[in-house]
């Protein structure tokens, strides 16, 4: 297997799917919605889309069902960096080598448009109904993604990480992994175990896929701390030293650059020791996995 031309190949049809769930550019909210367009099609890694889909794949899903919860949890994704890059945030002016959607839209309507991608993908998310016989395994997927998205997953991270750039060396290791298990890991767990759950894995499968993908994410979270010190932005497509400027406490910075790295790669390692005990076969997702502790951007 070509990893390179397999990835490109799923990353164009998660753009086709993206592409099939976007509301059109029409009426008297024309703008936000163009905002929001702007902000999905501005492209990136599309992981979590991916991720879902190849661990639906690992427990043998092949239906439609899938598609309305791959689109809406980039829509997720992405309304969390659109509000991420916003004054009272990052306050950041590039995004995946684009302006960002404030920069573009003004601030009022990029809040918009994250308010509407938010509220947008559940809308779309709902759309499997339609295309599923097991109403209960859409209706568990559901509660999963408004778990792993809420107060108690992506915005509760959010709001330890907006709290912890206030206490500067005091944050303790406890605290930064509550930001990167809430903040980063909650989505990453959401894609997969969504993936796992609709193509009708037991709970116990379940559990395994979700500790799986919390390794995923603490890891993905560290490899973005050492880019943010270590890359550029025209690598990056974002500017680098961020975390600096707004005095935020990183793995980098809490650890060292050797140590962080180090402990990547063992999460990294511990993920696909857990997927390998399911005993079954998906060598992609295994070398998707593998390529995040080496990805430059």
């Amino acid at each position: 297997m070509n990893f390179k031309e397999e990835m490109t190949k799923r990353t164009e049809r998660i753009e086709k799917v993206l592409e099939k769930y976007l509301p059109k550019e029409e009426g008297w909210q024309k703008n936000v919605i163009e905002a929001m367009n702007y902000s999905v099609k501005a492209g990136g890694k599309r992981l979590r889309p991916m991720l879902m889909e190849e661990t639906y794949k690992l427990f043998g899903g092949n239906g439609m069902e899938i598609e309305p919860f791959m689109a809406a949890i980039e829509m997720i994704h992405t309304y969390s960096l659109v509000h991420d890059d916003l004054p009272a945030m990052d306050n950041d002016d590039y995004r995946r080598g684009r302006k960002t959607t404030h920069i573009v839209y003004g601030e009022a309507m990029a809040i918009l448009a994250g308010d509407g991608l938010l509220n947008y993908a559940f809308e779309t998310a709902l759309k499997a109904f339609e295309n599923n016989t097991d109403n209960t395994r859409v209706a568990k997927a559901l509660m999963i993604l408004a778990k792993k998205a809420g107060i108690y997953g992506m915005i509760g991270g959010q709001t330890a990480d907006i709290e912890a750039e206030n206490i500067g060396e005091k944050v303790t290791q406890e605290h930064l992994l509550f930001i990167h298990e809430h903040k980063t890991a909650a989505l990453i767990q959401a894609a997969m175990m969504i993936g796992a759950v609709l193509a009708g894995a037991t709970e116990e499968q379940v559990e395994i896929v979700e500790k799986a993908a919390y390794d995923i994410g603490i890891a993905f979270q560290i490899q973005d701390d050492i880019l943010d010190v270590t890359s550029t932005l025209e690598t990056l497509g974002k500017p680098v030293g961020s975390d600096e400027k707004n005095n935020k406490t990183t793995y980098v910075t809490l650890k060292g650059l050797e140590t962080a790295s180090c402990e990547q790669k063992e999460m990294s390692a511990h993920a696909i020791t857990l997927l390998e005990s399911l005993n079954m076969k998906n060598q992609f997702l295994m070398e998707l996995i593998t390529s995040l502790i080496t990805r430059i951007k």
